[in-house]
């Protein structure tokens, strides 16, 4: 008589959610776009240094 250990069944992994419909207008959303950030404007750090810094690396080149 053998007394091997019975093989417990694995549970199953629960079943994701499905995602839910969403009828809401998109463009009533913002997109990154809209934001300052989203064209790759710095927050306001504040202080002469951080203006004279901005200036700088915003200059057109034809102000060299």
């Amino acid at each position: 008589m053998s007394t091997a250990p019975a093989s417990d069944p694995q549970p199953e992994p629960a079943a994701k959610p499905k995602p839910r419909l969403v009828f809401d207008d998109p463009l009533d959303q913002q997109s990154s776009d809209d934001t300052d950030r989203g064209w790759g404007e710095r927050p306001p750090a504040g202080g002469s240094a951080a203006d004279l810094a901005r200036f700088l690396d915003e200059k057109p080149p034809h102000h060299i």
